[in-house]
C-alpha cells in the first residue's frame, strides 16, 4: 500500500493566491463588464527589455546551428553568466565572491524550497510573521514541527527582533515581501553576530534588492563582516529584469559556510548543495542564461533600471496619495510593495472584499501572510501607470466610514 507523506496534510487547503483568483473570477462572473485592476500578485507588467530579447534571439540562432548548439548545461551555471554576476552584483559593492560559490537556477522559489532539504528534520526554524507563504509551507512539507515565528508589527516597525532563544535556520527577506520594509546595516550586523554565536544559518532572500534607494541600506548581506560564515543569499531576475515568465535566479553559498553532523563534524554546505543540484536539478537553459547575461551591459543596465524606476514611481504615487487620505503605510520606498493598515480596524479579508466589490481593485489580505498580518493589506506597484492611477482614484473615492 502506498502511503501519503502526511506532512502535506498539515498544509492549509487554500493557497492564498488561489483564493484571491477564485474571488476575482466569482466577481467577474457577476460583473462581466467591470475592469478589475490587480495590485495583488507580484507579477511584472512591462515586457522584456530589448537587450534581453536580442540576446535570446541570438542564443536561439546558436541552438539552431550544429557548431554552436548547446546540449546539457552545467549544473552550476555557465561561466559567462557567473562572472557577470560576481562583477556587477558583488565586486562593485566591495564583496569578494568565488565562482564556485554561485549557483544559477530557474527561480528563487525553487532555490529557497530546495535549500531547506539540506538541514535536519528537527532543525528549529525562525520565520518572520508576516511571512512569504513559501518559506512556511516548504518546511511543513519536510515534516518540520519546530517552527518559530518572529512577530513583526507596528510597534517594531515590522522589523524582526533578535530572538532570546536558539534558532538553527533563520529566514530573512529584505526588502521584505510582504511588508516592504528593509533591514539596515546595524540590524543585519546583529543578525550575523547572532548566527555566529549560535551556529545558525541565515537564508537571506534579497530578490528585491534592485528597488533599494540610496547607499545606506545593504544590497547584499555579504556587505556585513563575517556574513559569509553564516549566510546564504538568494537573488532572482524575475523583478530585476522582468523574468517572471522566463525564470532565472542564482544563489550564493560561501565556501566557508559549514553545517554539522550529530557527531559535531563540519560539512561544507556549498559541496552539499552541489551534490543535491546534481541529482535534482538539470541546469538553467542556455537561452535563459544568455538572456540574463545581457542585462550586464551598459545598455542592458540602463534598460532594466528604467523599468524598475517605472515601478518605483508607481509605488511612490500610491504611497503619497493614500497617505493623504489617512492611510498608515509601510514600504513603498525601497520596495515595490506597500503594506497598509486597514481603516477602522477592518479585517484583512473584509477590506479585500470591499475593494473588489466596490472598486474592482485586487490586493492581498495581510492575514494571508500570518496572524501578524491581520488588519493589514498588501498592494503592489507592478501594474501600469494608468491602471495604478485609476486604482488609487477608485480607492480614494470609497467611503470607509
Amino acid at each position: 500500500m502506498a502511503n501519503v507523506n502526511e506532512a502535506f496534510l498539515k498544509l492549509k487547503n487554500d493557497y492564498l493566491f488561489s483564493t484571491i483568483l477564485e474571488k476575482k473570477n466569482e466577481f467577474l462572473s457577476k460583473n462581466p463588464k467591470k475592469k478589475v485592476i490587480s495590485l495583488g500578485v507580484g507579477d511584472v507588467t512591462l515586457p522584456l527589455v530589448p537587450s534581453v530579447i536580442d540576446a535570446m534571439h541570438k542564443a536561439t540562432e546558436e541552438m539552431a546551428k550544429k557548431e554552436t548548439f548547446q546540449g546539457y548545461g552545467l549544473v552550476q551555471g555557465y561561466d559567462f553568466l557567473i562572472e557577470k554576476i560576481i562583477k556587477y552584483e558583488y565586486e562593485k559593492r566591495g564583496v569578494s565572491i568565488d565562482k564556485s560559490e554561485v549557483f544559477v537556477a530557474a527561480g528563487s522559489k525553487g532555490d529557497l524550497s530546495g535549500i531547506a532539504e539540506l538541514f535536519s528534520k528537527d532543525s528549529i526554524v525562525a520565520l518572520m510573521d508576516p511571512v512569504y507563504p513559501a518559506y512556511r509551507d516548504t518546511n511543513i512539507m519536510l515534516g518540520r514541527d519546530n517552527i518559530k515565528y518572529l512577530e513583526t508589527n507596528a510597534e517594531n516597525g515590522f522589523i524582526p527582533e533578535i530572538p532570546h532563544e536558539h534558532m538553527d535556520i533563520i529566514y530573512l527577506c529584505s526588502p521584505n515581501n510582504p511588508t516592504g520594509t528593509v533591514l539596515n546595516k546595524e540590524e543585519l550586523t546583529k543578525w550575523v553576530e547572532y548566527a555566529r554565536e549560535n551556529n545558525s544559518v541565515i537564508l537571506y532572500d534579497s530578490v528585491y534588492e534592485a528597488f533599494i534607494t540610496g547607499d545606506k541600506i545593504p544590497h547584499s548581506i555579504y556587505e556585513i563582516d563575517h556574513a559569509k560564515e553564516v549566510a546564504i543569499e538568494f537573488r532572482s531576475y524575475s523583478k530585476l529584469a522582468g523574468f517572471t515568465g522566463v525564470r532565472c535566479s542564482f544563489v550564493v553559498i560561501p565556501n566557508e559556510l559549514n553545517v554539522y553532523t550529530k557527531d559535531k563534524n563540519k560539512i561544507q554546505l556549498n559541496k552539499l548543495w552541489f551534490r543535491r543540484q546534481s541529482t535534482k536539478f538539470g541546469a538553467a537553459a542556455y537561452i535563459t542564461q544568455k538572456a540574463a547575461e545581457a542585462i550586464y551591459t551598459e545598455k542592458g543596465q540602463k534598460e532594466i533600471y528604467e523599468n524598475i524606476k517605472y515601478y518605483k514611481e508607481n509605488a511612490k504615487y500610491m504611497k503619497q496619495e493614500l497617505e493623504k487620505i489617512g492611510f498608515t503605510i509601510y514600504g513603498g520606498e525601497h520596495s515595490p510593495y506597500l503594506w497598509l493598515k486597514t481603516p477602522n480596524n477592518m479585517k484583512s479579508w473584509d477590506f479585500f472584499d470591499k475593494l473588489l466589490n466596490e472598486a474592482a481593485v485586487l490586493g492581498t489580505p495581510g492575514v494571508g501572510f500570518g496572524k501578524c498580518g491581520e488588519g493589514y493589506f498588501r498592494l503592489t506597484a507592478f501594474s501600469s501607470k494608468e491602471d495604478t492611477k485609476e486604482a488609487v482614484y477608485r480607492i480614494v473615492n470609497l467611503n470607509f466610514k
